[in-house]
């Protein structure tokens, strides 16, 4: 892919150092003359762009019109709204992503703005801490679809109601399902017949609605 980030701090610097690991074309658009001085240590001189990505000029310079995919993540939410807004209506860009610095902003960054997926780092770990807070011993791996569903593992305790039931007896909630068994450093591919055991690692995929309940199954003492 090609992808064009706007801002080179350390968010923006990190993702483009991930992404040309990975194969990708980059290229960083930055502003501030220290910021890209820093760049430079650990991207090449092809990569950074001296500019504003709220400038329709630079972005086209950039080659915008060839992007694949918009990152805006400066920590302005002014300069990374307009960015994404003008990839998506200016130069049709597919996919774009912006950081939202302040949550009382995350309101404006919308689909009808140009934004395909708003972060906001703030809102994410306040939600992740109150998460982990109410699911006991359940950990989430991994959020998906803008934090509607998760990745979560629960390892089943000695005491669990659980054990010795079959997955079809467990009467989960709807948008639940157990994708996996990790036993004794196997994977299992699980059915309606698996038993579950002392030890298992249960990786179940959920809506965040009924993480709490499932977090109840899989936890509740016999």
């Amino acid at each position: 892919m090609f992808v064009l980030i706007v801002g080179g701090g350390k968010v923006g610097a990190h993702l483009a150092e991930l992404l040309l690991a990975s194969g990708h074309r980059v290229r960083v658009i930055e502003l501030r003359a220290a910021a890209r001085a820093r760049l430079a240590q650990s991207l090449a001189s092809d990569v950074i762009v001296a500019g504003s990505g709220s400038d329709p000029a630079t972005l086209e310079a950039c080659g915008a019109r060839q992007a694949d995919v918009m990152a805006a993540v400066t920590g302005d939410d002014e300069v990374n709204l307009v960015a994404t807004s003008l990839a998506r209506f200016e130069f049709n860009v597919p996919r774009t992503i912006a950081r939202v610095n302040n949550p009382k902003n995350a309101w404006m960054f919308t689909a009808e703005m140009g934004v395909d997926v708003a972060l906001s780092q703030a809102d994410l770990m306040a939600h992740l801490i109150l998460e982990e807070m109410s699911l006991g011993d359940m950990m989430t791996l991994l959020k998906l679809r803008r934090g509607r569903y998760s990745l979560v593992e629960e390892k089943i305790a000695a005491d669990s109601s659980v054990v010795g039931r079959t997955i079809a007896d467990l009467d989960l909630p709807e948008e639940c399902v157990i994708v996996a068994i990790i036993r004794r450093g196997h994977l299992i591919l699980p059915h309606g017949d698996t038993m579950l055991q002392t030890g298992d690692e249960v990786l179940a995929l959920t809506s965040t609605e009924r993480l709490q309940r499932l977090a109840e199954i899989l936890g509740k003492s016999a």
